[in-house]
């Protein structure tokens, strides 16, 4: 069963979050299949510890706004975990991005397109 319609709105809406903050390397993984609490990881890096921070607040932000509250958010100087439950968000240094290796773990599962990121390569290739 794939992942509810309401998770991938909250999705695309964390991702353009995100991506206002410049978040980069966004990746959604489609973990639906894979019988998880959670059915999509988004996946996030940040350039230091300041900026994951800044992106974390305005993805907690804007999910808000839709009356969602992350059932825990988790930090450390490199990592921040928010946790929707459906939808996991993790926002991390590009060093811990490359250590951690999320993407490499979940690699067997569907990757579910970002429409932020079209938009926003969509504006790049414009300007």
């Amino acid at each position: 069963m794939p992942p509810r319609k309401s998770t991938l709105e909250h999705t695309q809406i964390a991702a353009a979050a995100a991506i206002d903050k410049l978040g980069s390397d966004l990746v959604a993984i489609d973990l639906s299949e894979q019988m998880l609490l959670s059915e999509v990881f988004l996946l996030i890096s940040g350039g230091n510890e300041r900026q994951i921070d800044a992106v974390a607040d305005e993805v907690e932000s804007q999910l808000a706004i839709l009356g969602e509250k992350p059932s825990r958010r988790e930090s450390s100087e490199s990592w921040i975990l928010l946790d929707y439950q459906d939808l996991v968000v993790h926002i991390q240094t590009q060093e811990a991005r490359q250590y951690y290796s999320l993407d490499r773990l979940w690699n067997d599962c569907p990757i579910i397109e970002l429409e932020a990121l079209t938009t926003a390569d969509a504006s790049t290739t414009r300007e």
